[in-house]
């Protein structure tokens, strides 16, 4: 009974803390725009703070879970998710919301790894589609959440709003990671003896190539949650907002469907076409095209997103192990969290300011797909 609970409370808190990293910020960036009078490349740098945040504490929490617990750390990671909410209800400046940005990629660094990793303990036999299931839950949680706060926002209020979601966050959020926990050491021996050190991976080329995908592919999904809308905008569609419903629907489902295949037909066949249908999709943006398309290919580039967060955690434990997964992966993240952001929502936010196009942008966004189709296939597991 405790590896279902685990199973479900892990949801959860995954699903509050992926509603405010992928949902929250594309639907309130228009709002903080014109409040605060700052241009694309301001709002793109939001993202740069939070995934600085992921890059730098995914690691920490990854080597803090093994001495401190799974549980406290996830309750710590629900109480700033909820609590940071009430401080960007009062956005008077771009640097507040810099900070909120910030203090959520530190929330989702102590809910994401420490859920993931007891999952993978729980059910190390099916790694690839437990993985896959929460991670979608992750993703899926902003296509759920995004027009709920888009409703909530114009029903109710900015204030009231975020009042509502952070108390909703803290009451359901606290009470699911009481009941996490992992399984007990003797049902967890035979997947802690294979393992790798942390330094040991380091020095691994497969390491670094993973690291590589998660700059640039990172990169190359993330920059939807800011571009998708402005997207929908530029493309002239009354329903600019279902872009990125389209991006997070599949950025969640193809979460459990890519882990589910990949136990079965290679993680890395799985990442590689996925990536290489995200560049394509991405150079088809640039052409006129109807709404239907525009959905389409949004969810095309969403999948692929999707994909690398889920079977990179089993591709990761495949290379390295379990025993020291969350401070291995949490190196990984600092690719995400230092150099994704950049390059990603950063710096296609400054080049609309400067261009006023979406060409550039969507075209090296699609290179950054296609140059990681081609890095995942050199990430080879080995036996440990």
């Amino acid at each position: 009974m405790g590896k279902y609970s685990s199973f479900a409370a892990s949801l959860i808190v995954l699903f509050w803390s992926g509603s405010l990293v992928f949902g929250y910020p594309g639907v309130m960036g228009s709002y903080w725009k014109q409040l605060l009078n700052v241009g694309s490349g301001q709002i793109g740098n939001t993202l740069f703070f939070l995934l600085a945040a992921v890059g730098i504490f995914m690691f920490f929490v990854g080597k803090w879970q093994e001495k401190y617990g799974f549980r406290l750390m996830i309750a710590l990671g629900i109480v700033i998710c909820g609590l940071s909410l009430f401080l960007v209800s009062f956005p008077f400046s771009i640097g507040l919301v810099y900070l909120w940005a910030f203090i959520n990629g530190i929330q989702s660094s102590f809910i994401y790894i420490p859920a993931v990793t007891i999952i993978q303990l729980w059910f190390p036999e099916a790694r690839g589609l437990v993985s896959g299931a929460a991670t979608m839950v992750f993703g899926l949680s902003a296509a759920v959440m995004s027009p709920i706060f888009l409703y909530l926002f114009e029903s109710v209020g900015y204030f009231s709003m975020n009042l509502l979601v952070a108390l909703l966050i803290l009451l359901t959020g606290l009470l699911a990671s009481f009941t996490i926990h992992p399984p007990p050491r003797i049902e967890r021996k035979e997947v802690d003896l294979p393992s790798l050190t942390v330094k040991e991976s380091l020095k691994t080329s497969s390491f670094w190539f993973l690291w590589l995908v998660w700059a640039l592919q990172g990169a190359a999904g993330i920059s939807m949650v800011t571009l998708s809308i402005p997207l929908g905008v530029a493309k002239g569609l009354k329903q600019a907002v279902f872009v990125l419903t389209a991006f997070n629907v599949t950025n969640g489902v193809s979460r459990l469907i890519s882990g589910i295949i990949s136990d079965y037909f290679g993680r890395n066949r799985i990442m590689s076409l996925s990536f290489l249908l995200a560049g394509v999709a991405y150079f088809l943006l640039t052409l006129d095209l109807d709404a239907t398309t525009i959905y389409l290919l949004a969810a095309v580039i969403g999948f692929a997103f999707g994909t690398m967060f889920a079977v990179s955690a089993p591709l990761a434990s495949d290379c390295f192990g379990l025993k020291h997964f969350g401070a291995i992966f949490g190196l990984v993240f600092t690719a995400y969290g230092f150099i994704a952001g950049i390059v990603g929502p950063s710096l296609s936010g400054y080049l609309l300011d400067i261009t006023g196009d979406f060409y550039l942008v969507l075209t090296y966004l699609g290179t950054f797909c296609l140059i990681s189709a081609l890095l995942i296939l050199n990430v080879k597991p080995k036996n440990l």
